[in-house]
């Protein structure tokens, strides 16, 4: 890779990490399909699809818990991921549901998850994208920033040690690069020549923190001198940039050539979580990202001068319409977890135990009890009634 910071990091004018539209868009195909592109596609208007619905479940209480959105953010989930191979493994962020999706994971198990099903991937126990699968490729992250970093340094350490021909990818945000979970990781890695892939989203915020305010680097990939590894920035909002630039640091890593750094500039245009209304960010940016550098609008014109027909699309769209539709059914039609549901997959084989001698009779007791019936449990017995 190499290169100058000019060279590797684009110039960029108007809108925070967007180009003329002539120039922003990478040339060429990528190697790609015509079936892999409008499989980017599918990717990117599914998780952009199945967050709409998520927001609407959230608006009328059916979502437990906070709500995070990956809204523009979509093409550097979706581009990053579809650059692995079926034996990597990824460890995504709150805002990574495209990459999820495209390592395996199901709109129905999303949906669960976000409605604290009985029968979600954690059985209730953990919210949002909180889940894992080794066997599809994803782990669950964990919400402290950044310690995901050596979290998947000693993954990709065991693919070394054991020879195998795997690859690790890890998300972090601008504001994770400070954290020292970050550093000791990275560094670890890319002493030990671990076969990972770090991706840094530039979302132009750390919750409300604006780059600028928490680091005076000009570009995140800058950092990579600083542990003798390759760094790369690219643009985020370019699906295809996104897959190029994380496919070169993939293949480099598979060829036992280490750790890399790749920076996706990107912008989200929903705040921190749903509750969060981004009173931080000036005026009419949000505006101008939506209508200047939207990830599928300009996939969508791409796709359209390279020839792909509008009404393909359109099936498409409604294809994920049909699974959403199905999964949020489905979901809906699960029942909720069970107090004794928290033993299983714990301890013990069976998953079972009598509730704790001071519980036991319990029910009687409040069955029996005075409580207004404004608390919403049952009613409350007239006043002078057995």
């Amino acid at each position: 890779m190499g290169g100058s910071a000019k060279s590797r990091g684009a110039e960029r004018t108007g809108v925070r990490g967007a180009r003329p539209a002539a120039e922003r868009d990478s040339g060429g195909a990528a190697g790609l399909t015509r079936k892999q592109r409008l499989e980017l596609y599918y990717w990117m208007r599914l998780t952009r699809s199945l967050e709409e619905r998520l927001v609407n479940l959230y608006r009328q209480t059916r979502v437990v818990g906070g709500l995070f959105h990956s809204l523009g953010q979509e093409a550097d989930a979706v581009g990053s991921a579809y650059a692995l191979q079926r034996g990597d493994i990824l460890s995504p962020l709150i805002r990574n549901l495209g990459s999820m999706l495209v390592k395996g994971a199901t709109p129905v198990e999303i949906l669960k998850q976000y409605m604290a099903r009985g029968d979600s991937p954690t059985r209730g126990r953990e919210l949002n994208i909180h889940f894992g699968d080794t066997e599809r490729g994803f782990i669950g992250q964990i919400s402290p920033l950044g310690d995901m970093v050596p979290v998947m340094a000693g993954v990709t350490l065991s693919f070394k040690m054991r020879g195998e021909a795997r690859v690790g990818l890890v998300y972090v945000g601008d504001g994770a690069t400070s954290t020292g979970a970050f550093h000791e990781g990275i560094n670890f890695a890319a002493v030990q020549r671990c076969p990972l892939v770090v991706v840094i989203e530039n979302n132009g915020y750390a919750y409300s923190t604006p780059t600028v305010k928490q680091s005076l680097v000009k570009q995140f990939a800058d950092k990579a001198i600083g542990y003798g590894i390759p760094g790369e920035t690219a643009d985020g909002n370019d699906v295809v940039a996104t897959y190029e630039a994380t496919k070169r640091a993939v293949d480099r890593a598979r060829r036992g050539e280490g750790t890399s750094i790749v920076e996706l500039m990107t912008f989200r245009r929903k705040g921190h979580a749903e509750h969060d209304n981004q009173s931080y960010v000036p005026p009419g940016e949000l505006e101008r990202w939506a209508a200047e550098n939207d990830p599928i609008d300009r996939y969508v014109a791409r796709l359209s001068s390279e020839g792909v027909p509008t009404d393909e699309l359109q099936a498409i769209d409604a294809r994920i319409q049909r699974e959403i539709d199905e999964a949020t059914d489905a979901a809906e039609a699960s029942g909720v977890p069970q107090p004794l549901d928290a033993l299983t997959g714990i301890y013990a084989d069976p998953p079972s135990e009598r509730p704790l001698w001071f519980r036991e009779g319990g029910a009687a007791v409040v069955q029996s009890s005075e409580r207004p019936s404004s608390w919403g449990t049952f009613d409350a017995p007239a006043k002078g009634a057995d």
